[in-house]
């Protein structure tokens, strides 16, 4: 599975099983994509 952040968006590549377990994953972590967008930012600087 791949995960590629843009600066507006983010794009899952892989299997759909794997895809689904991620997003219930950031889920618990982030309250909406932005957040998760906004969190990857910050940590990348």
């Amino acid at each position: 599975m791949k995960i590629y952040v843009r600066p507006n968006s983010i794009v899952l590549v892989g299997k759909a099983w794997e895809i689904r377990s991620k997003l219930k994953e950031y889920a618990k972590k982030h309250g909406t994509l932005q957040e998760w967008i906004t969190h990857q930012k910050e940590n990348q600087d």
